[in-house]
């Protein structure tokens, strides 16, 4: 699956987390959290990993930004060698490549505005005069419809609009590849649908975009194609909206009575 034309080339990476035992003298386990996993994502794509909790998904996408370093493989980011880069040389590079988080509360800043959170972004990743920064703050969150909310602190931010505030701050640096991590995760189904809609309607021209989700139906709807995880691994790839899942796992996440009314019209 290897491409060399790709924004994000991910080539057999594993990882392995090393826990503590319970007591000092206890062996340390071993958990396989990502195993052997490859796949590609070219501009302009949306890929969905989707799985249930502790597939991995997180992880790998962690692991895409350089959040988490890799045990095993190689990661590529537009034709780079990223997975053996220190931070250091990574950061230049950091305001092309976007994570949005699943918790926005807490990664946004207590004190500041939402204009302020995107006018940081815009300076220190950025690099953007302030004056230029604040323009383009303003613009990004009115287009995210915020334009009335420009100096509310997080408290005062309804779930919703939290989310677009760090929608905002990404979309504004106009990077080539943006993370999402259940961008929607606690919010109520219409907000959700108002959120994802914003992320995939807003994406810069020809990023590419990876979103980590356990509801199938905004992969289906919102994503060119699915990875569906399960102990770590890839077991199947989807085409959206219309492929069908083949994998006995793959048919319960997307179908989950499914199995079950077979077995019941079965017994009957």
């Amino acid at each position: 699956m290897s491409d060399s034309a790709a924004i994000i080339d991910f080539r057999d990476v594993s990882k392995t987390f090393v826990v503590p035992g319970t007591f000092p003298w206890s062996p340390k386990k071993h958990v396989h959290a990502v195993r052997e996993v490859s796949f590609s994502l070219k501009a302009g794509e949306v890929m969905a990993l989707v799985g249930q909790s502790g597939s991995g998904k997180t992880t790998v996408s962690r692991c895409v930004l350089g959040l988490e370093e890799i045990t095993n493989g190689e990661i590529m980011l537009e034709g780079r060698t990223w997975h053996d880069l220190t931070e250091v040389q990574r950061r230049p590079l950091r305001a092309r490549y976007q994570y949005i988080p699943q918790d926005a509360l807490s990664a946004l800043d207590p004190q500041q505005t939402a204009l302020e959170h995107v006018v940081e972004s815009l300076t220190v990743l950025g690099g953007l005069g302030r004056d230029e920064a604040e323009e383009r703050g303003l613009q990004m969150l009115e287009r995210l419809g915020l334009g009335e909310r420009l100096h509310a602190l997080p408290r005062e931010m309804s779930g919703g609009e939290q989310r677009r505030v760090t929608l905002s701050r990404v979309f504004a640096l106009d990077p080539v590849l943006i993370v999402a991590d259940e961008p929607t995760s606690g919010l109520d189904p219409d907000r959700q649908l108002e959120v994802l809609a914003d992320l995939i309607t807003n994406l810069p021209e020809g990023a590419a975009c990876i979103l980590v989700t356990h509801d199938m139906a905004q992969a289906r709807e919102y994503c060119d194609r699915g990875l569906v995880m399960l102990e770590g691994r890839v077991i199947e790839e989807l085409p959206f909206p219309d492929g069908q899942p083949t994998h006995p796992y793959a048919r319960m996440l997307f179908d989950p009575w499914g199995e079950h009314d077979l077995a019941q019209s079965t017994a009957n």
